[in-house]
């Protein structure tokens, strides 16, 4: 993309000017500022002037005559136009989760001035980051020639628009800028990849009337021993007991453990308390909660059971329990692109007992729930204990987001073991996970077994 600059009214009054300080800038428009960068000699070229004139030295009022000459070329001179092209190539436009992405960007002068002071800062996506090379480039151009620059991103879930670069241009005498943005439009789409093989995931018992791979507490067909009973007329045959027939002369019916299948709706804590990470840069606990609800659909799916996802936040969304491969790929776009499961965050509040209030109406009655949530507060334990009493046995995964490195985040990893510890005391199963390890390395860890 090309930009030709348009100033904007006057040029600003004269103040410091700090390369690492950003302002907004409106697309199609440029600022100039005044740099200091000749302040001290003016300021010294005045000093000189006045003590030459005080004590008649011609040497000083020579070296004045030359500051001040070298000051007011800096101020009549003036920037070249921002007229510059961006184009912007990228290697993977559709990466995996966690992937190197390269970027690389050419830029070229359209002007018919050559730019001796050139800097440019290409508008990388608020949610990724930079793991080789600077989006930064400062360089001098002539009229038509262009330069190449390259740096890598790591890929994160997520649809990720790139910003408009920002470009700075100096004239000679490095008096005055001109900044301006160039908006080169590229989006990365990354989608989460479902896992390719399932772990074993903790349900709670429960009985149901669809038959599955999940065992229920009750006896009939199956093939795990659960009892034996009394012949009852009518019993299969192969079902008698004809050993203990043989031995007591009684007949006995043996009775297996009944498998069934259960609907299970994973629930995502997506409010912005979601969004913390042990470091700044750090995977939030969004993003591993993200990661686990992939892979607990899979391993409930795998084993026959029909699974919903939805998550809680401002953004109200839903898919409904299922199974099957049409399914599957409605759960993956869901756990990609999801508004409400977005990289960046929610602007508004939830209502979390709206949020909670939903999901009791869509959900089956003998649905189990699976919350997954860092537990950085006490709203979203309150919900799970809340779901858990009206006949939705819960489940929480739990991505642990806290650090130590100060006396308050020490606080928090207190405050939140606290709620861990009060759910166990109320029979829901919690499992304590430091997101920075594999999900499945929590799970065979975890010691809770399915109740």
């Amino acid at each position: 993309m090309s930009f030709s600059s348009i100033p904007a009214a006057a040029t600003r009054a004269a103040g410091a000017t700090d390369e690492a300080a950003e302002f907004e800038i409106e697309p199609g428009t440029v600022v100039d500022r005044r740099t200091r960068r000749w302040y001290g000699v003016t300021v010294f070229a005045l000093l000189a002037l006045g003590v030459g004139v005080l004590t008649r030295e011609p040497g000083l009022l020579l070296t004045s005559a030359f500051g001040i000459a070298f000051a007011g070329y800096g101020q009549f001179t003036s920037p070249p136009p921002v007229e510059v092209s961006v184009e912007r190539s990228i290697s993977d436009d559709a990466p995996d989760t966690d992937d190197t992405v390269a970027v690389t960007v050419t830029v070229r002068n359209e002007s018919d001035r050559t730019m001796p002071d050139l800097r440019l800062v290409d508008g990388v996506p608020p949610k990724m980051t930079v793991v080789e090379g600077s989006p930064r480039v400062a360089t001098a151009l002539r009229p038509g020639q262009e330069t190449t620059f390259t740096y890598s991103l790591r890929a994160r879930r997520g649809r990720h628009e790139f910003e408009p670069t920002t470009v700075l241009a100096r004239d000679a005498s490095g008096a005055t800028e001109r900044r301006g943005t160039v908006d080169a439009p590229d989006t990365v789409g990354c989608e989460a990849s479902l896992p390719s093989q399932s772990v074993a995931f903790p349900l709670r018992s429960q009985t149901t009337r669809h038959t599955g791979r999940f065992p229920a507490d009750t006896g009939g067909p199956g093939v795990e021993f659960y009892a034996t009973r009394e012949y009852r007329p009518g019993d299969p045959l192969n079902r008698v007991d004809w050993n203990r027939t043989a031995r007591t002369g009684d007949l006995t019916t043996v009775q297996y453990r009944v498998e069934r299948s259960v609907s299970v709706v994973l629930v995502v804590d997506a409010r912005q308390a979601a969004y913390a990470a042990p470091a700044p840069q750090g995977r939030t606990a969004l993003d591993a909660a993200v990661d686990a609800a992939g892979h607990a659909y899979v391993s409930l799916t795998d084993a026959g059971h029909d699974v919903g996802l939805t998550a809680l936040s401002p953004t109200d969304c839903w898919l409904s329990p299922g199974n099957g491969d049409e399914h599957r790929v409605r759960a993956r776009e869901f756990l990609s692109t999801e508004p409400a499961l977005s990289p960046s965050g929610p602007d508004a509040e939830t209502n979390l007992y709206a949020a909670v209030q939903r999901i009791r109406r869509r959900a089956p009655t003998d649905a189990q729930i699976v919350v997954f949530s860092p537990l950085t507060d006490d709203h979203v334990a309150g919900a799970a204990i809340r779901l858990d009493a009206n006949g939705h046995r819960t489940t929480v995964i739990s991505p642990d987001p806290t650090a130590d490195d100060s006396a308050g985040h020490r606080l928090a990893g207190v405050r939140r073991s606290l709620r861990l510890a009060d759910l166990r005391q109320r029979d829901i199963p919690v499992v304590d996970w430091d997101g920075t390890e594999p999900f499945p390395h929590a799970l065979v860890r975890w010691d809770g077994g399915s109740r």
